[in-house]
């Protein structure tokens, strides 16, 4: 059997190269404008140190929640005021072994839910360590404006 195709030339077929060319062209465009590409390329030496620097985050922290819970370290462990010299003992010796004999700031970071008289046992327990303490607290709108 044969089978007869009469296809007659039409003008309705459109050209899709021009089309394509266009396309290609602009995401060429877009990929060349891009902030993408310069970051990857950058080069940059760092400078050699003898030593090693400690971080300047390097702190041991001390936070209370207004339930009165004590979490110590980087993982939060929960003591209470009776063991926290013992904790606060170990966390010291620890960063003391990863950083050289280095003596960490003792941050206390304290709800201000919490009572005068538990603050002042946990503030002189923090105290007789021998670090030094720095106290985390939020500036009123007037102590900000003053910074800016």
């Amino acid at each position: 059997m044969r089978f007869k195709a009469n296809l007659k030339p039409s003008s309705s077929l459109i050209d899709l190269t021009p089309l394509v060319d266009v396309i290609f062209l602009m995401l060429i465009f877009f990929i060349v404008t891009s902030d993408v590409l310069p970051l990857k390329s950058l080069h940059i030496e760092n400078p050699e140190l003898k030593a090693d620097s400690l971080p300047l985050t390097t702190q041991l922290l001390i936070v209370v929640d207004a339930q009165d819970v004590i979490y110590v370290g980087s993982k939060k462990a929960i003591v209470d005021l009776t063991s926290l010299p013992e904790a606060l003992n170990t966390e010291v010796n620890t960063l003391k072994q990863q950083y050289g004999n280095f003596h960490p700031t003792i941050v206390l970071s304290l709800d201000r839910r919490v009572e005068y008289g538990t603050f002042l046992k946990l503030f002189s327990i923090v105290q007789e360590a021998g670090h030094r303490i720095r106290l985390v607290y939020k500036p009123t709108e007037e102590q900000a404006s003053e910074y800016l």
